[in-house]
């Protein structure tokens, strides 16, 4: 049943990017005067078409749900009655042929604006940034980081909530520095300067917080469930033990379990608990497993928070109409650039190839975040939406980006490349396409097994 939830919300994802990516192209073509031969959601055979007057486009939903297309009037595939070469693709100046096709990932970027503005008008829950004292030996110590301490902007940028200050460093994860303005305890403000040179790369992919020594003060976590015939069952560990330390270090917040866990795959770990009232010390060896390219350790527990922390804690971003907009647009800016510069780093080796997920790991996480309420399948929808469309911009034959490349290409030297130039280009572009699509499968594979 979990299975065939993911499915479901894996193609309501796919299908509502895909008609409003192609519905993009179908109304710029339509405002270039182009006709339309058929709008498709999917390729390959058509199992249901429809057309409606007075346009006379066929709207057909296809086999294969991986895509879709606009088919138009193009002399380059057939012929054309003399009354429709007007109305050809090719006809039309290269102009009107880049509106056309950019306007497919422009609309996905719209898209993922409105859907962010959406969630700003609703109210996005969250926790307040209030640190934990910061270890020793860590940038966020250096910067003199005191348990209490609220983060209140990041290089002047607000931050609303811990999830935008996390989302806030990860924004300038190229920079020497970043500049926290904390409020103490008493209320007063004070700036501090957090050194970011000793972050790596793949510590940026991973829990790059606690690395900086930034951590939630949300008090000790409860064991909500020790999972059957995991590390920590197996030691003893049960539901309603208190984790208050672990290797004599104090425990503050279940990331704070997760970091200690993580970083120490088949190590013991000594975990001090409190149960009815009395400490215990229980040896607890995490079993190593891999993660997006990581090796890590997991205790197999799941944890819960003291409802009267997460109370005093929660807060709730919220803007009006136009703050929203706003609001939409930034998000939606700073996470196509951080798309941009996440693939350069894959690209130049700076990141794993693991990161590339494919169509299994993007069904699990729809269904995830649709689990989690509207808000949270919203954004999701947001977020596909975003990298569907700096994809489709990237300069790969096949792709949006390609053609477009084609037609800058045509501006430059004053006539339309040659068939000869656009026939290696489309090879280039499914060899391309076709080792990123395996590489995607062969992570996803991966892991599940």
């Amino acid at each position: 049943m979990e299975i065939l939830q993911k499915a479901l919300y894996f193609v309501i994802t796919l299908g509502v990017l895909i008609i409003i990516h192609e519905l993009g192209h179908y109304a710029v073509a339509r405002w270039a005067g182009v006709k339309v031969l058929r709008f498709s959601v999917g390729f390959g055979r058509i199992l249901w078409s429809r057309r409606f007057r007075p346009d006379g486009t066929e709207w057909a939903v296809s086999a294969v749900p991986m895509g879709g297309y606009v088919k138009m009037v193009d002399e380059r595939e057939g012929a054309v009655s003399a009354r429709d070469v007007p109305h050809a693709f090719n006809r039309q100046s290269v102009w009107k042929r880049i509106a056309i096709v950019a306007a497919g990932p422009i609309a996905n970027l719209l898209l993922a604006v409105l859907l962010f503005a959406g969630t700003f008008m609703a109210g996005i829950p969250g926790q307040r940034a209030v640190l934990a004292e910061a270890p020793d030996g860590t940038a966020a110590a250096a910067a003199g980081i005191r348990d209490g301490d609220l983060a209140v902007a990041v290089d002047g940028t607000a931050v609303q909530s811990w999830q935008d200050l996390r989302w806030r460093l990860l924004a300038v994860s190229g920079h020497d520095a970043a500049t926290l303005t904390i409020e103490r305890p008493d209320g007063s403000r004070t700036e501090r300067s957090l050194s970011l040179r000793d972050v790596s790369s793949s510590d940026w992919e991973a829990n790059f917080m606690s690395v900086l020594g930034l951590k939630a003060d949300l008090g000790a976590p409860f064991i909500d469930q020790a999972v059957p015939d995991k590390p920590a069952a197996r030691a003893g560990l049960r539901t309603g033990d208190r984790i208050v330390a672990i290797d004599g270090e104090s425990v503050r917040s279940p990331s704070d379990v997760a970091t200690h866990t993580n970083a120490k795959p088949g190590m013991p770990l000594l975990f001090t608990i409190e149960r009815d009232g009395a400490r215990l010390d229980v040896s607890v060896v995490p079993e190593a497993t891999e993660m997006n390219g990581h090796r890590m350790g997991i205790a197999g527990i799941r944890l819960k928070v003291d409802p009267a922390v997460v109370e005093r804690l929660r807060t709730t971003t919220r803007y009006g109409f136009a703050d929203s907009l706003g609001q939409g647009v930034r998000k939606t800016w700073e996470l196509s650039s951080f798309t941009l510069r996440m693939l350069g780093r894959i690209v130049t080796g700076e990141a794993s190839v693991k990161n590339i997920s494919g169509p299994i790991t993007m069904a699990d996480f729809a269904g995830q975040s649709a689990q989690a309420g509207a808000l949270a399948f919203v954004s999701y929808l947001a977020l596909i939406s975003i990298s569907l469309g700096v994809l489709n911009l990237l300069p790969v034959p096949l792709l949006d980006g390609g053609h477009l490349l084609y037609y800058f290409a045509e501006l430059i030297k004053g006539s339309p490349l040659s068939d000869r130039a656009f026939e290696v280009g489309q090879r280039i572009g499914m060899a391309v396409l076709a080792v990123l699509m395996a590489l995607a499968l062969f992570n996803d594979f991966s892991r599940l097994f």
